[in-house]
Parts: C-alpha cells; structure tokens; sequence
C-alpha cells in the first residue's frame, strides 16, 4: 500500500506557505469494497457539519462505521437490494438543508467544506448512496425482531438507577388550522410579478439568480430554487404534470397553480422516471377582509367549544390542514413523527400560544405559517402535558420499549457483524489498526 505523500509546492526552492496534501489511498478492504482515506475525512466532514460529536477518535469512529457499512452492503448485494435514485435525491436535500441550518447559511457550508454546492452533492451522492443500501440491509436483518412487555420491564430494571433516561417536559397540542382565501386581484398581482420574470429569464438573466432574490420557497431559494431529482409522486400533481411537459434543458414554464401557491419552473434535466428543475413560488398575501373572515370563524368555534355546545372532535372537521383533521388535530412532531413535543421544539408562536395554558384548554385565534411557510390562522388546545422526569413504565412505556428494540436489534446486528466477518476478506492498513476498534474481531484477520 502506497504511504501518505507530502507535497510540497515550491517555487525556485522558496516553499512559501506550503501546505501538505495527502494523496488518496485505501486504507482497507472489506469483501469486495475499498474504503479509502478521502472516505473518512469525508464521513468526519459531514458528521462535523451536523454538530455530532463521537467518544474518542471521531475518525476512528468513523473508520469502523464505514468497515461495518461494507459488510451490509456486500451482503446487500447478494441479496439483490436495490435503492432507487429517487431515495438518494431526497435525502441529499434533507441533509443538505440539515447541514445548511447548523452552519447559518449555503455560503458557510460551501467555506466549510471548501467547494462549491454542486461539488458537496456530487461528493455525498455516492456516499449517501452507500449509506442508505446499508441501512436498507440491516432492516432486513432486524425486520422480524419483535419486543415483549416482560423484556421491556427487564432492560428496564438493568439500568442503573442515576443512568434512567430524563425525560424533558412534553406537551400534546390538537389544532383547528384555516387558510385565508385570496381576492382575485391579489392573484393577478402575483401572476403579473412570476410573468415579469419569466420574461426576465427568456431576455438572458439567470433563473437561478432569480430564484435567490425572489422565490418565497426558503428551503430551495438559497439554492437557485433547485428541487434535485424528484418522481412525479413526490411531487404536487399540478407541479407535476408542467414540469414533466417540458422538453429540454433550461425551458421555462408557463405559470402553475399548486397547493403551495403559484410557480414557474425550469427544466435541469429528467433520467428515466425523475426530473430535475428549479422554481420560483410566490404566494398571494391576503387582504383584511379575507383575514377578518377566517378569524371570525375561528372565534365562533372558540365560543361553542368553549361553552360545551360543539365537541373538539367534531369542530376539528373545519380544519384546513390534510395532516392532522382526521387525528382530533394532532400536530405532528417533525423530528420524529410523534404527537409529543419538548417545549423547545415548537414554533415559536405555538410555544407563545400553550405555554401558560392548562390542560384542556383553548387559545384565541393565530397567525402561522404551514411548513411550506404559506400563512394560515388557527386555534390549538392542549391536551397533554407532562413535567420533566426519570422514565418509567408507567408514563414512558412507549419510549423505554423503544430503547429496548433498539438494543435488542443493536446486538443482533452485532452478531450478525461478527459472523460475516469471520468468512469475509478484511484487510485494514497499519495505521487504523492502531484505532483501538470497538469490535476487535475485525483485527482478527
């Protein structure tokens, strides 16, 4: 195996400010697959990006991560799994919309890893690739594996009791949302302003420059408008059917109407069942009129719950939002898809709105933004809370049986790993062997 290598850049034998650079090289072999030295550095660049941190040596963190992550992926192969272009695209957006909102902006990211956004795609969209046909092998591995209440209430009593888990306080809140309607001359105003500039971009000026100045969209504004290669279910059906009705690369559409409001989009480029293109989103802004409307419908709800005369469960069916009307209106935490929010974890103006309220409770009507950052009103009520605590089976049970599978199918993968590696090739260079791995049956060979 090749050593790392110094360059030096000098010129007439002054090295003025040189900087050393490290060529690549593979640093081990698992199976059939190579893991290089720019694997670690990447892996350790994107965790960094993120704000995680590892015990010990992060690279060597990483390191064993990647041995494990080849060892799924050579089995994945056999057993013919297959991730879907569409499933790498999507979560190279989430991601980089992750790393853009720990670093404060696209521009910060782009210094931080010291390339241009297009560069940082390419270089994650193989890893991610990678990482996501792993995933895809160890849920085959741990998809039968099933808790029981006695193995729950076991894991439970084996922790030490100052190791118990503390639970932050938690809130449950249900919502009425509504949508203001908007006047049919606020809509021309916003058809008048895309057309300008659609006409802008026909007459040369980028798209992408556009898009950045003026697309109400925030996720995909700081990025030109780029929505990444998308299906055309992952898409709204009417933003759908335009942008697959373009031909070729840099056409521009007529103005759309979605869900999300009003677009034009421009071609990038379509691969099979994809398509790859840019927007811009303006949404009308409603008038008072239309505002005074639906908060007065929102008080009028308030009123009859409030006096007993209309049941939640039946006003909820007023509800605007497809989320969460037919779930007594549950708003549903983004982070892990539960009903259960730490108080930090709110909108700020739902934080405003339930922090002093009691359990059982109705606020007044309030201005939102739904997550496509489109203004709404709505009324929420509270209707669970709990203060912070240890974990117990009582109140926690859900959340402990969690932790429990968890470690159930944790040590199945772990067994697994360790079968796989006794009749795998594995070679690992000198210099990781000095890692301290937490699996040492990986130096066995």
């Amino acid at each position: 195996m090749k050593k790392i290598i110094v360059l030096l850049i000098c010129f007439y034998g002054v090295c003025a400010n040189a900087q050393p650079y490290m060529l690549d090289r593979i640093v081990a072999i698992v199976g059939s697959k190579p893991i290089k030295q720019s694997d670690v550095e990447n892996r350790y660049l994107q965790y960094r990006a993120q704000g995680y941190s590892l015990p010990g040596d992060m690279k060597c963190g990483m390191f064993e991560e990647l041995l494990t992550e080849k060892l799924l992926m050579n089995q994945a192969e056999v057993d013919s799994l297959v991730v879907e272009p569409s499933e790498v695209e999507m979560d190279l957006t989430r991601r980089l919309e992750v790393f853009i909102r720990q670093v404060g902006s696209q521009e910060k990211l782009e210094d931080y890893f010291k390339k241009s956004i297009y560069e940082i795609k390419e270089d994650l969209r193989n890893s991610l690739y990678e990482q996501l046909l792993a995933q895809k092998m160890q849920r085959n591995i741990t998809e039968d594996i099933k808790i029981t209440p006695s193995e729950v209430r076991s894991f439970y009593n084996k922790i030490p009791k100052d190791s118990i888990p503390l639970i932050n306080g938690q809130a449950e809140v249900a919502q009425i949302v509504m949508y203001p309607p908007y006047s049919d001359e606020v809509i021309s105003e916003v058809r008048q302003k895309l057309l300008d500039l659609r006409k802008r971009v026909v007459n040369g000026e980028s798209f992408r420059t556009l898009a950045v100045l003026y697309s109400e969209d925030l996720g995909t504004a700081r990025n030109g408008g780029e929505l990444g290669f998308q299906s055309r279910g992952e898409l709204d059906p009417e933003f759908a059917k335009v942008a697959w009705a373009l031909k070729n690369k840099g056409d521009i559409s007529r103005i759309v109407e979605s869900k999300f409001g009003y677009h034009i989009i421009q071609l990038i480029d379509k691969k099979g069942d994809q398509v790859s293109c840019r927007h811009i989103l303006m949404t009308p802004t409603p008038n008072p009129e239309a505002i005074a409307a639906v908060t007065g419908r929102l008080d009028t709800l308030v009123r009859l719950i409030r006096k007993d005369s209309l049941n939640w469960n039946v006003a909820v069916r007023y509800s605007q939002d497809e989320a969460t009307r037919f779930n007594g209106g549950l708003m549903i935490n983004p982070r892990d898809q539960s009903t259960l929010f730490e108080m930090d974890q709110m909108e700020k103006v739902d934080y405003d709105a339930v922090k002093n309220m009691k359990i059982g409770e109705i606020s007044e009507p309030y201005a939102s933004k739904d997550s496509k950052g489109k203004l709404v009103y709505k009324i929420v009520k509270l209707k669970d809370q709990s203060d912070p605590h240890r974990a117990n089976l009582k109140s926690d049970y859900t959340f402990l049986s969690d932790i429990a599978l968890n470690d159930k199918m944790n040590k199945v993968v772990r067994n697994w790993v360790d079968e796989k590696i006794e009749t795998s090739y594995i070679y690992i260079d000198e210099s990781f062997k000095r890692c301290g791995l937490n699996n040492v049956n990986w130096l066995k060979q």
